[in-house]
This record gives structure tokens, C-alpha cells and sequence, in this order.
């Protein structure tokens, strides 16, 4: 027999049956398809109903194999077919917790950004040619994490420092689930080391700005060209030097606002001039999603994503070895790794935590 707990799980996930059959539906209908913004957010929709739905298929396997055995015990005319119901029932009660924590989890809504294509930016801080350097550090450490991942990283923009790494780089990221994964690593970013440049052995501390937007799609924002002021210039390259003669790379400047995007990486203008619109719409969308972040963070009191661009989010102790993230107050001692890309473990507590904050917040939470 199932528990209550069990039955309001069932019930819960009967609804979500419901909805992706409807949604299964509605996604070869053409009215849909001819809908460009709405399919999209529909198949996006299909996909993540579909994982949920093979979980729901195992849970229902799990708890009517303890009802059938619950029935055999009860019956009691066979002893080892009793023994074979025991022994099922044990199994079974092993698997359901960590199966209910995961469909739990995967109830909890998610943000409709999170699925999105991120533009990421990464900047210099304080600390002169130790803040460029740690700047390329955190670069390298997030284009190795994308490329385990499987993602496409392409270069939008870039600002070389004077001894090496960027006073800021740009770069579009594209694969599944990309913003909100990446989103955990906006904000400010601190190194404690003994710079390259330091001569007595001194430990200096540094900082790098990480900003992430979710890549917003023609239909998420409207631009009017009119608003747009464009430049065209030479591209320059590694050193100051000219990566070609032609005025290739653009600048877009959005009046109303005063943003700035631009992109050189291209040798194409029109290219070029693709990107730097991509971007532009994703800050536009993004200065929108910040106030609503922030709004929600207040309300919430949530510390993993709070909006707050100047947050200090992460320590890199040298000496020690040591990488502290203080939105979880998380320590680990493994720094080599993670400055190599290895951040898998730190982005899943920080969505643990978000998350349990989410299902909290949820009055209808299991």
C-alpha cells in the first residue's frame, strides 16, 4: 500500500503526465511551429517533461513493486515467494528516497533563462598586471569547464593585458543548459598569490569580474535601428597588432541606454556585426533580468543568485591550496584542479542550495 507521501507524489506527477502529453501535442501543430517564440519555449518545455517522465516511470515501477510484495506477504501461502517479497521490498525502500530527493528536485521550476546560451565576460579587476593575469586565469579555468562540458566557445571581444592575460575578453558560449550553469560564476572572483611581477615573495591579492547573460534571441527583445549607432574599425590582434587592413570589426551603441558592444573576431564585418548584435540584445535582456533577480533574491533572501554584480562570490588561496566560495561558505583544498576547469563539484552545490531554497519557498513543496 502506498503512504500518503507516496500517493501525493503520484498525484504530482499524474499533473506533469498531463502536461506533457499536452505539450507532446501541441508541438507538431503548425499554428505552433509557424509561432517561432512559442515553439521554442514549448520544445524546450517537451524536453525537460521527458527526462521528468522517465523518473516518474521508475518511481511508479518502485512503488508497485512494494505494493505487489506488501500483497504476497500479506497473502503468506508461500513461504519463499514471502522470502522473495521481503527481499523486494528492502531493495525497493533503498532506491525511493534518493529517487524522491531527485524528482524533488526536478519539480522545482526552473528559470525559462536557464536553458538559454550564455554571453560571458570576464574583467580585470584591482591589482594592475596580477588582475589581467588572474583575468586570463578565470578565462582559461571557464573555457576548460565548457569544453568538458561539450559546449561551443567562440571569442567575441578581447582587451590584452600588458604581461600577459586580458584586462577583459568576451565569449559566446552555446550548448544545452548553458545559463544556468554558468550564471553561478557571476561576480567577483579574488586570488591571493605571489604575483609573477613580485620580486620580495609577497602575497598580493587580486580580483576578476565575471558577468554572464543568458543570450537573448531576435524575439526577446526588440531593437529599433534607429536606437543603434554603428562604427566599423580595424581589427587588432595578440600584441596591438592588425589582424587585417579592412574595417572589419563593429561597435554598436545603443543610445537610450549608452551600452556598448563590439566584436573583432571575425574577419567578416557582416560577421562581426552579427555578434556584436548578439550581444547587445543580450544586455538589453540582461539589464531586465537583473532588477527581476534582485527582486527575487529580496524576497527569497537567497544568497546563491542574488543580482548582485559586485558581490565577492570566490577566494583562490595560493599558499594553501585553497578555493572558498562564500555564498555556501564551501572550502576546498584543491585548487590546481579547479583553476583547470574541474568547478563540476562547486556549481552542483550551489544549485543544491538555490534549489532547496526554491522548494522552500514552494507552499506546495513535498
Amino acid at each position: 500500500m502506498r503512504t500518503l507521501r507516496g500517493r501525493i507524489m503520484i498525484d504530482k506527477l499524474n499533473i506533469v503526465k498531463q502536461r506533457y502529453d499536452e505539450v507532446n501535442d501541441l508541438i507538431i501543430q503548425p499554428e505552433i511551429i509557424a509561432d517561432q517564440k512559442r515553439y521554442v519555449e514549448l520544445t524546450k518545455e517537451y524536453k525537460d517533461l521527458k527526462d521528468l517522465m522517465v523518473e516518474r516511470d521508475k518511481y511508479v515501477e518502485l512503488t508497485n513493486n512494494i505494493s505487489e510484495a506488501e500483497e504476497i506477504i500479506a497473502d503468506g501461502s508461500d513461504a519463499e515467494m514471502v522470502d522473495m517479497a521481503k527481499m523486494q521490498i528492502e531493495e525497493a525502500k533503498e532506491e525511493l528516497p534518493a529517487l524522491e530527493e531527485k524528482i524533488r528536485m526536478m519539480l522545482v521550476p526552473k528559470d525559462p533563462e536557464d536553458a538559454k546560451n550564455a554571453v560571458v565576460e570576464v574583467r580585470a579587476g584591482t591589482g594592475g598586471d596580477e588582475a589581467s593575469i588572474f583575468a586570463g586565469d578565470i578565462f582559461k579555468m571557464l573555457t576548460k569547464y565548457c569544453e568538458s562540458k561539450g559546449w561551443r566557445v567562440s571569442t567575441v571581444d578581447f582587451s590584452e593585458g600588458t604581461n600577459g592575460g586580458f584586462k577583459e575578453i568576451q565569449f559566446e558560449v552555446s550548448g544545452e543548459d548553458v545559463y544556468g550553469t554558468l550564471k553561478y560564476e557571476a561576480g567577483v572572483h579574488r586570488v591571493q598569490r605571489v604575483p609573477q611581477t613580485e620580486t620580495q615573495g609577497r602575497v598580493h591579492t587580486s580580483a576578476a569580474t565575471v558577468m554572464v547573460f543568458p543570450e537573448a534571441e531576435e524575439f526577446d527583445v526588440e531593437i529599433d535601428p534607429k536606437d543603434v549607432r554603428i562604427d566599423y574599425f580595424c581589427s587588432s590582434g595578440p600584441g596591438g597588432q592588425s589582424v587585417n587592413t579592412t574595417y572589419s570589426a563593429v561597435r554598436l551603441t545603443h543610445e537610450p541606454t549608452g551600452i556598448v558592444a563590439q566584436c573583432q573576431d571575425q574577419k567578416s564585418q557582416h560577421k562581426n556585426k552579427e555578434k556584436a548584435f548578439k550581444v547587445l540584445r543580450s544586455r538589453l535582456y540582461d539589464m531586465e533580468l537583473a532588477k527581476k533577480q534582485e527582486e527575487d533574491a529580496a524576497k527569497r533572501g537567497s544568497m546563491v543568485t542574488s543580482g548582485d554584480r559586485s558581490a565577492k562570490i570566490r577566494t583562490y588561496n595560493y599558499p594553501q591550496g585553497r578555493v572558498t566560495d562564500h555564498r555556501i561558505n564551501l572550502t576546498l583544498y584543491d585548487l590546481q584542479n579547479i583553476i583547470n576547469g574541474d568547478i563540476q563539484k562547486i556549481i552542483d552545490e550551489l544549485k543544491l542550495v538555490a534549489n532547496t531554497e526554491k522548494l522552500k519557498e514552494a507552499s506546495d513543496s513535498l
